[in-house]
């Protein structure tokens, strides 16, 4: 049939959104069932999926958009939200996204597609950055170790408070000291964690931190309210008794204000938002994170280390990599997987860009608006809580309900939640104008107040708004790469030269097991950026986010009818936060039965680290399950070990379809053994991209499950960050759901701490999957798990007789993934995982997930939004490079004279005149004809580990290191 005979109803099918995100055409998909030996995509389905688990009717997400329709109709939602100028502050602030940044990183998927530098030599531009990102941490903090970013400024305190009970001298204080000066998110946040650790709190002014026995104290440096006052005795004091000092600060302030680290503490924390990051009505933000050289150890996130690669070139990697986690598995009491790079990297660029003194130029003008505003105010006789302040004065009212009523009439919102007082916090975008329109507001129309004349009076007077004992002496961002990308021309070049060290996929498939690399649609990622999402402070009245909540509200109801649940919360703002508020919930649950002595949870030996991580974090005591031969929970042993512990049993935390890339058949036997011995069930939402329209954790028989929408539902990884895990509960697990202290969560209870230190989470990149959703609708969705399916069973299939599919499920299927074991080929030949894991870039390829969750494997995880052509170029390079492990075998090839373990080849070897390998450099660079069609050159040789880690250096090395280059 022609076009021309095509109605207007099949015309627009035809251009619908699904045909874009999968990536196999019909044809396509044809051709690899009949590879595999399946009739069609629903044949394929049964074979694969056990039938007492699959849906009887479709989820309820409607029949799917097309791009212009969804732009269209949340562009209307979006107007609904009213963006009022913000003065609300407390760790929140309007700021300038210099569009040199906006465009080429935030909006530039050669940035928001990468993921986190496990291969750091095809990830060298992001490592770079982050990098930066740590000196600038370094340099304002006054600190000598940072780490590469937190979740937000209340995660980043709760991190705090767990490296301050480990490392502490005072080990027999079990309480923990937060000043009553500190913001009220972030004592929430830090309050439900020490809850869940069993920790006091007590809560003061902050003179009074030393008059307890505590193991650390936090204190807030400016004051919530604004106070800038010198902490150091306190500091002193604290140490004094054995305790660790915490001190949460404001980023921009420290680039006038003396140090934390000058000061005395310990730790310093904070959010990096305001260094050109949107206030998205809560996130995603970096938050920063420092501490003294000797906490390196215990140091939360991840951290970036300048090492040295074989040609003895500077080269950065993830240092420490076997910490926390993945050596402590069953006693972590933190989560690695809490970063926000793509953020942090805006925030360094916004530092790289405006240099030390663009930086210090911009917080004088904000310090002296500052200055300008009181003077006016307390000129006309108004009074100031305070006489010191950086950026944020809160004023005495008589009638605050009249003063907010002028405010929101003006389209300006300040903080409310002072008794007899209103704050005001002032940024860089604020101006004369907003100077007068505040003026308005408290004093009246006629206040006659002049801002250029309060402007010469305040030069004349001289200000004493920050003390002189306290104004920062010491210099920052000397690094020659802070001083000289000042020009547009010379930063895009930066930014370009960075990105261009890095594998993304803009530029070829990232086949990372469990990892879920899909598409990010341009049109899910367009509304991110739209100011009417971007804007929006998160303590903003609730009707001036109509439209966010209208959005957030139709997405919670797709997921629900997507997971099976009766709840969603979308305040975790990553999966291991979802992973740590369903186990609170569970554990709230329990104690609100009289069953708070269930305190075991019991794990799959095949669970990602996360899992055992995330229930430390509540204080759950992780009994290992053991896997059968084929990778499937051990049903013998679970039963034995839920018969174990007994009463004490409050959970398991299971991943469907398994860790092993396989759908268990026993997945509800699974269930009702956990629920018989009265534990509850939680699904680890990891690999939702196999359930999605097929079946349903709730359907299964799970209680509780996280979502990592930065995986299924196409929020871009970001390299390492942003996500967000949001959590699906059954009824009676919905009211323990995190509220929040600032802003009531409709529904939750009121003694449920929050989790994170925004209401809703990292709310600006929700739209992106509320997008997905929508375009997919009901039947794109079953069909984007089918073929994820189908070319995961293709990707085996290609490679059977090559290389040994380690688990596979009913009829000789996997799921949406497949592990090929590689330890026969090691023992035979020498060559490891991870020389074929730096093959793989040679060819153009990220490695697949290496050594997870079976030592000496590759899990591949093709997903749906792959091609046959990509999928086949892939497999094209797994055969090649398994016919050079043959060669090795036959020992035609030397154990390491070789390409594999010499792999991967940069430029620089290519190009060598004293090329002394016994192997040709065509061959090295160009392993097959398809290569030369779109070549990428790792930057860096293969990295010394070892050497990185015996030499430490975690801050941005001086430039000559790379000259040499």
């Amino acid at each position: 049939m022609s076009d021309n005979a095509l109605t207007l109803a099949q015309l627009e099918q035809k251009n619908a959104f699904v045909r874009r995100h999968i990536g196999p055409g019909e044809d396509e998909i044809a051709q690899m069932l009949q590879t595999i030996g399946a009739e069609s995509l629903e044949d394929l389905t049964s074979q694969t999926v056990p039938a007492g688990i699959q849906l009887d009717e479709p989820v309820n997400a409607g029949e799917g958009a097309t791009e212009v329709e969804a732009l269209s109709a949340l562009k209307a939602v979006a107007a609904k939200n009213k963006i009022n100028r913000s003065f609300i502050g407390m760790g929140y602030y309007d700021t300038h996204v210099p569009n040199v940044i906006l465009r080429n990183v935030l909006e530039n998927p050669g940035w928001y597609t990468a993921y986190t530098p496990y291969q750091p030599e095809i990830a060298q531009g992001r490592l770079e950055a982050i990098l930066n990102f740590q000196q600038v941490t370094i340099d304002l903090t006054g600190l000598e170790l940072a780490s590469a970013s937190l979740l937000d400024e209340g995660t980043a305190a709760a991190e705090a408070m767990a490296l301050a009970k480990r490392v502490s001298k005072n080990k027999k204080a079990n309480l923990f000291f937060i000043a009553d000066d500190v913001h009220p998110q972030t004592k929430d946040v830090v309050e439900t964690r020490a809850e869940m650790f069993g920790f006091g709190i007590v809560s003061g002014p902050a003179e009074e931190a030393a008059e307890h026995d505590v193991f650390g104290a936090l204190l807030q440096y400016p004051s919530t309210t604004g106070e800038v006052k010198d902490i150091s005795d306190i500091i002193t004091a604290v140490q004094a008794k054995k305790g660790i000092v915490a001190v949460a600060a404001d980023l921009m302030s420290l680039v006038m204000l003396k140090s934390p680290g000058e000061l005395g503490a310990d730790v310093a924390l904070g959010s990096a938002q305001r260094f050109g990051v949107p206030m998205g009505y809560g996130g995603p933000h970096a938050a920063f994170f420092a501490t003294r050289d000797k906490f390196k150890r215990s140091l939360p996130g991840r951290i970036i280390g300048v090492s040295k690669d074989t040609r003895g070139r500077p080269a950065l990697r993830m240092a420490l990599q076997t910490r926390e986690q993945h050596i402590r598995r069953e006693k972590a009491n933190s989560n690695i997987c809490t970063a926000q790079v793509l953020l942090a990297n805006m925030a360094s660029f916004y530092a790289v860009y405006h240099g030390p003194e663009g930086l210090k130029t911009i917080a004088r003008r904000i310090h002296r608006l500052t200055d300008i505003l009181a003077s006016g105010l307390t000129g006309k006789g108004l009074a100031l809580m305070h006489n010191t302040w950086f950026d944020t004065i809160t004023v005495k009212v008589d009638d605050k309900a009249a003063v907010l009523r002028r405010a929101y009439e003006k389209g300006l919102n300040l903080r409310s939640d002072i008794e007899g007082a209103v704050g005001i916090s002032l940024d860089e975008t604020t101006t004369r104008d907003d100077i007068s329109a505040l003026f308005e507001v408290l004093i009246g129309h006629e206040h006659g107040l002049d801002v250029e004349k309060l402007d010469a009076d305040v030069t004349t007077q001289g200000s004493r708004s920050i003390p002189a004992d306290l104004t920062r002496t010491s210099d920052i961002l000397t690094n020659e790469v802070f001083n000289q990308y000042h020009s547009e021309t010379e930063m895009l070049r930066y930014i370009k030269s960075l990105e261009n060290k890095d594998l993304a996929l803009n530029h070829s498939m990232i086949s990372l097991g469990s990892c879920t690399m899909k598409l990010n649609a341009t049109a899910e990622m367009i509304p991110v950026t739209w100011p009417e999402f971007g804007q929006l402070h998160p303590f903003a009245p609730l009707d001036q986010a109509t439209g966010y909540h209208e959005m957030i509200d139709e997405l919670a109801e797709w997921l629900i009818s997507i997971t099976g649940y009766d709840a969603m919360s979308m305040q975790p703002n990553s999966g291991a936060q979802g992973e740590y508020a369903g186990l609170l919930a569970i554990q709230r649950y329990h104690e609100s039965r009289g069953e708070g002595h269930r305190n075991v949870c019991l794990i799959p030996s095949s669970a990602h680290g996360t899992n055992p991580a995330s229930a430390q974090m509540v204080s759950l005591k992780v009994v290992v399950v053991d896997c059968d031969k084929n990778g499937n929970v051990d049903l013998d042993d679970l039963r034995s070990k839920a018969k174990e512990v007994g009463d004490n049993l409050s959970c398991a935390m299971i991943t469907y379809p398994s860790t092993h890339g396989v759908y268990e058949e026993t997945i509800r036997e699974i269930c009702d053994i956990v629920h018989d011995h009265g534990g509850q069930v939680y699904m680890d939402g990891a690999n939702m991209n196999a359930q999605v329209g097929i079946t349903a954790p709730g359907f299964i028989g799970s209680d509780v499950s996280h979502l990592n929408l930065h995986k299924t539902f196409c929020i871009p990884h970001g390299g390492g960050g942003p996500g967000m895990g949001p959590i699906g509960v059954k009824s009676h697990l919905a009211p323990f759901l995190p509220n929040h202290r600032v802003v009531d969560i409709e529904n939750a209870e009121e003694d449920c701490g929050a989790v994170s230190a925004a209401p809703w989470g990292s709310a600006s990149i929700l739209p992106i999957s509320y997008m997905y959703v929508k375009m997919m609708g009901a039947a794109g969705l079953r069909k984007a798990s089918q073929v994820a399916i189908l070319n995961a069973n293709y990707v085996a299939k290609s490679l059977e007789g090559h290389f040994n599919v380690l688990y596979k499920g009913q009829n000789g299927r996997v799921a949406h993934e497949c592990i090929i074991d590689l330890r026969p080929l090691k023992d035979g030949s020498g060559v490891s995982e991870m020389d074929i894991a730096k093959r793989l870039n040679d060819y153009g390829f990220h490695a697949p997930t290496m050594s997870f969750p079976v030592a000496g494997t590759l899990m591949i995880e093709p997903t749906e939004s792959e091609a046959k052509f990509e999928l086949d170029r892939f497999i094209e390079a797994m055969i090649s490079i398994r016919q050079e492990i043959a060669k090795v075998e036959s020992g035609e090839w030397d154990a390491t004279d070789n390409p594999l373990h010499n792999a991967p080849h940069t430029l620089a070897d290519i190009c060598d005149s004293d090329w002394n390998r016994s192997y040709d450099r065509h061959l090295a660079a160009y392993p097959v004809p398809i290569v030369a069609r779109n070549k990428f050159w790792p930057s860096v040789n293969r990295i010394d580990d070892v050497y990185g880690d015996r030499n430490l250096q975690c801050s941005c090395a001086p430039i000559e290191a790379y000259r040499d280059e």
